[in-house]
Order: structure tokens, then C-alpha cells, then sequence
């Protein structure tokens, strides 16, 4: 079954990079696995600490999970912001035009 819900979630990403574009595909991806993954690992840790059990930690995660995610979020906007500058920094100069100004009063 896990590896049918990995199926379906490498297509998925495959499609949405076909869709959107590799760095915008990628930025949508962190942007949803980072602050996941934060709460999975936070809510197994809390589930062994406090109820030394990680079940209960994971069905824990409605009150941390609002936490954690808006906790992440300067840390995804930190990384699309370093791949939005890292694109910016390859752009090829056939694409830019060179033009003149031309007043009305000179034309």
C-alpha cells in the first residue's frame, strides 16, 4: 500500500512539473514537504518524551501542526527566494533587447 501512495505521488509531481515548470514545481513541493515533515518528526519526538509512545504523539498533531507550519514558513520563503535568485542569475543575453528612447518632440 506504501508503495501505491508513492506511486501516485511521484506521477503527481512528475505532471506538475510538466504543468508549471521544474523551479516552480519545486518551489511547490518544499513548500508543502518541509512544514510536513516538521510536524511528522516534532510530533513522534513529543509522542516519546512526554506519553513514551510515538502513536499517541502522531495523533497529537492537530494542536502543534497550526504551530509548526506557521513556524516554517520563513524557512520555505527563505528557499524559494534562494532558487527564484539562483534562476534570476542565468539569464541568457539573447533574450534581452537592446532599445533607444526616442522622444516625441526628436521623432
Amino acid at each position: 500500500m506504501t508503495y501505491f501512495v508513492l506511486y501516485i505521488a511521484v506521477i503527481a509531481a512528475i505532471w506538475w512539473v510538466y504543468r508549471v515548470g521544474w523551479s516552480e514545481a519545486l518551489k511547490t513541493i518544499l513548500s508543502i514537504l518541509i512544514p510536513s515533515l516538521l510536524i511528522i518528526l516534532f510530533n513522534i519526538k513529543a509522542g516519546r518524551l512526554i506519553f513514551k509512545n510515538p502513536a499517541v504523539g502522531i495523533i497529537s498533531v492537530l494542536p502543534t501542526a497550526f504551530v509548526i507550519y506557521r513556524g516554517s514558513k520563513p524557512l520555505v520563503f527563505g528557499i524559494t527566494n534562494w532558487i527564484d535568485r539562483k534562476s534570476n542569475e542565468y539569464v541568457d543575453t539573447q533574450d534581452i533587447v537592446d532599445a533607444e528612447v526616442i522622444s516625441k518632440k526628436e521623432a
